[in-house]
């Protein structure tokens, strides 16, 4: 509902346009201006951006005024709140039902500066939700170090005055194909809720092709109501079934095998509710990220939960690899941030982490100076240690040496680390440790990530500045010299975490929350007022 210039009195409508169109003002009508300059100027107080924004345009109004463009501000801002839903927002908090009332209710100046300020602050409050995110992240979980990118209070208010109103909200929400497909999975699993969800939980400890009964009724139902299988009357767990549940299994990060064993029943009876849950929360994380200029054209994006690592060139993945992660302890959990890789380092020496050196390797060295021997000792100007001495005299706190794995075979790296420098010590590498990339589950590391494909990863990022990137590296590593690597153009890196992203098709994949980090997002996106359609029983 839009507010209309019936809803203001005629002296101060005056009052409030003669020193844009000219008029002349009547008497008393200065002294409403100066009312409601000054209720402006007071209510705007509140807020640094709001004020600054003002006191620039000597507490002119942009919502109030009789014109056409106040009233196409107004309706357009009412519009965009009624959609604040769709897009995981907390619908409750741009209270729109209460500002129409106060707008209708205004009468003199005082009241019209208190509805001016009023629009402006649910303007803004709505606008960096919806552009940059609900939550703050890192207060939400320690780990999660980045910012988002929230534009000012002053800044908002600035461009949307000299806008076009609708065109302006409708710009402000993440214009990324993910955000669009994500939304447009919301909507669907909310129409799946009012139709009663997935139905029935598959009742069994296991499923397998060429049986039948009553658990592969459940089976074949759910499948049907989840997209993966067309409408059949079939009791029996055949080829159309087991086709199903490898799509299933592939969308789900699961071996795909097309047995419904335990993993993949525990993921086919997980509840819509939880599913839609992981979809608002990747939302907001999408939001996090809707940085000015984009991820970038070419960049490297991990998702922690998906174990891999992708270089997506103009929106499109062009190479793809598993990874292993940070363990699930909270000292060796990866952290997510973006940051950006400038060079790689072939045959590369391991510089061990100064936690790693004294909670794993000083005990053991306490008891047998001998031990890990593979590892150089060094003293501060970088000369080797006599270990003859022992180390039993040194704690934690006192140690004093640092420790080095020379290049080789059973490097801790391998053959292979790609930098993108940050305070965090964390890097992309290879690893001798291969076997764990055959493993559904792959949080493992330190907190670096490990890449199954180191060579062909480098082959890729090099192929930009290089006629020939596989010669190039592998000269280089058959040297079996400690080599520096710049990248010509460096490369974006972003370390993210979704429990459900979407394919190019759109198809939702769902993964395993390791870290728990979604679960606490969405207890607190429901602490600030997002909340599920109600599911009909």
């Amino acid at each position: 509902m839009a507010m209309t210039a019936h809803a203001f009195t005629r002296p101060l409508i005056i009052a409030l346009t003669a020193g844009v169109i000219g008029l002349a003002v009547p008497h008393g009508a200065e002294a409403q201006v100066t009312a409601f300059k000054q209720t402006v100027a007071e209510q705007a107080a509140r807020s640094d951006g709001i004020a600054a924004f003002y006191r620039a345009r000597d507490f002119e109004p942009i919502w109030t005024g009789p014109g056409d463009t106040d009233r196409a501000r107004r309706a357009a801002l009412l519009e965009a709140f009624a959609m604040a839903a769709d897009h995981g927002l907390p619908r409750d908090r741009y209270d729109d039902r209460a500002l129409v009332a106060q707008m209708q209710a205004a009468r003199i100046a005082r009241e019209m500066g208190e509805v001016e300020v009023a629009l402006s602050r649910a303007f803004v409050q709505f606008a960096q939700d919806i552009q940059s995110g609900v939550l703050t992240p890192g207060q939400v979980v320690s780990l999660i170090k980045r910012e988002a990118p929230k534009r000012s209070a002053e800044s908002l208010l600035s461009d949307f005055a000299s806008a076009e109103p609708a065109a302006f909200l409708r710009a402000l929400p993440p214009q990324s194909y993910e955000y669009n497909r994500l939304m447009r999975a919301k909507m669907m699993m909310e129409r799946q809720m009012e139709q009663g969800g997935w139905g029935p939980a598959v009742s069994a400890a296991k499923v397998e092709p060429g049986q039948s009964g009553a658990a592969v009724v459940a089976l074949r139902d759910r499948l049907i109501s989840m997209g993966y299988l067309r409408p059949t009357a079939s009791a029996v767990y055949d080829d159309a079934v087991t086709e199903a549940v490898q799509n299933f299994q592939e969308d789900n990060g699961l071996t795909v095998d097309g047995v419904a064993g335990g993993d993949t029943l525990t993921a086919i009876n997980t509840p819509l509710e939880e599913r839609m849950q992981s979809v608002l929360v990747a939302m907001e994380r999408e939001r996090w990220i809707n940085l000015p200029g984009g991820l970038g054209k070419r960049h490297i994006r991990v998702n922690l939960t998906d174990f891999s690592a992708k270089i997506v060139d103009d929106d499109k993945i062009t190479f793809e690899t598993r990874a292993v992660i940070g363990a699930g302890g909270l000292d060796r959990q990866t952290p997510e941030f973006s940051d950006e890789m400038d060079h790689m380092v072939i045959n590369p020496s391991w510089y061990v982490p100064r936690s790693i050196i004294v909670n794993e390797y000083l005990p053991l060295l306490r008891r047998n100076p001998g031990a890990v021997s593979h590892l150089e000792i060094t003293d501060s100007r970088g000369r080797r240690v006599n270990r003859g001495r022992g180390f039993s005299q040194y704690s934690a706190s006192s140690f004093p040496f640092s420790m080095r794995q020379p290049p080789g075979p059973r490097n801790a790296l391998g053959t292979v680390k790609f930098m993108f420098p940050n305070k965090y010590n964390i890097y992309l590498h290879d690893t001798p440790a291969k076997n764990l990339f055959s493993r559904e589950v792959r949080a493992y590391s330190h907190g670096c990530i490990r890449l199954n494909d180191p060579h062909d990863f480098a082959y890729a990022l090099l192929a930009r500045q290089s006629d020939d990137p596989q010669g190039f590296f592998q000269a280089r590593l058959r040297s079996g010299a400690e080599t520096r690597v710049d990248l010509d153009d460096p490369v974006p890196v972003h370390l993210i975490y979704r429990t459900a992203f979407t394919t190019a098709k759109g198809q939702v994949n769902f993964r395993r929350d390791v870290y728990g980090r979604d679960a606490r997002i969405w207890q607190a996106l429901r602490a600030a007022g997002v909340a599920l359609p109600a599911q009909r029983s």
